[in-house]
């Protein structure tokens, strides 16, 4: 499978899970209390955007090969 799609299944896959598990933990907020909606939203969205970066590898540093141009010497 080609790279774009491997990543773009892995993350449909992932966005699927953190709905569904923020979805949860905002009906299980709201029947214990009043709790403020950032309170719920902001905490998905930076674990949402963290998981993502991780899952797609672009936490990852990469570096091309350094090329240094040295004169020919005959």
């Amino acid at each position: 499978m080609e790279r774009s799609q491997y990543t773009w299944n892995a993350a449909i896959k992932l966005a699927i899970v953190i709905s569904i598990a923020a979805g949860l933990a905002a009906v299980l907020a709201s029947a214990v209390g009043d709790i403020p909606q950032a309170a719920i939203v902001l905490p998905v969205i930076v674990v949402a955007f963290t998981a993502s970066w991780i899952q797609t590898n672009r936490g990852r540093r990469e570096h091309s090969p350094v090329r240094l141009d040295t004169p020919l010497r005959h």
